[in-house]
């Protein structure tokens, strides 16, 4: 397997790690503190962060860098409607191809029931990352490697609104459980139109918690 460049390196532990924290909105990320936390040098970073930016995940300002902009109410919700679609459309392509990945998303959803009693912050993140999970795993399942890669930066979009939002309304964690319990029923049972209702059930939830926090 190739190893990853300088580059791939850096864009993924930007995306994945960096913007993925509610503390990093409205912030300048210094090319140099990443460098030496990933391990290259700034040249990478500043190409990843130029990715980043074509992707508008951050916006590149002259003499202060990278800045990560705040996400408005509008644009939250035009997230989750393309959300809706990638996960709609890898839902009717797996079952097409007999390939939805209800024994990785169960596995997923597992876990997430075991977490979801606890209040700890680090059981709150892991149930977060476990979630991106189970929606990725969907996704990837349609077999097309431009489709996964545009999903998981929206993933990361989504998450810089706020890690804490997710879990702003009563009792989220179960009801997370309980409506992905509802998408993984419909896959496993062939039924695309319910997979889709699913889904859209699942978005619309987490849209208004989104608009609330």
């Amino acid at each position: 397997m190739q190893a990853m460049s300088g580059r791939e390196k850096a864009y993924l532990f930007v995306r994945d790690e960096v913007l993925t924290s509610p503390a990093a909105t409205g912030t300048f990320l210094n090319e140099q503190d990443l460098a030496t936390r990933i391990g290259v040098s700034r040249t990478p970073v500043r190409e990843a962060l130029l990715m980043l930016q074509s992707e508008g995940l951050v916006e590149m300002v002259p003499k202060r860098g990278a800045h990560v902009p705040a996400m408005s109410g509008r644009q939250i919700g035009e997230l989750m409607d393309l959300r809706g679609v990638l996960e709609r459309h890898a839902a009717t392509t797996a079952l097409a191809h007999d390939s939805a990945p209800v024994d990785a998303m169960s596995v997923a959803l597992a876990e997430q029931e075991a977490l979801a009693d606890s209040r700890e912050t680090d059981a709150a993140t892991r149930f977060i990352e476990i979630d991106g999970r189970f929606h990725q795993t969907l996704v990837d399942s349609a077999g097309s490697e431009l489709l996964s890669r545009t999903y998981a930066g929206l993933r990361a979009r989504q998450l810089r609104v706020g890690v804490s939002a997710l879990f702003s309304a009563s009792d989220r964690q179960h009801r997370v459980c309980a409506e992905h319990r509802t998408i993984v029923d419909a896959l496993a049972a062939g039924d695309e139109a319910s997979a889709h209702a699913a889904i859209d059930d699942h978005l619309e939830v987490t849209l208004g918690v989104l608009l609330r926090a």
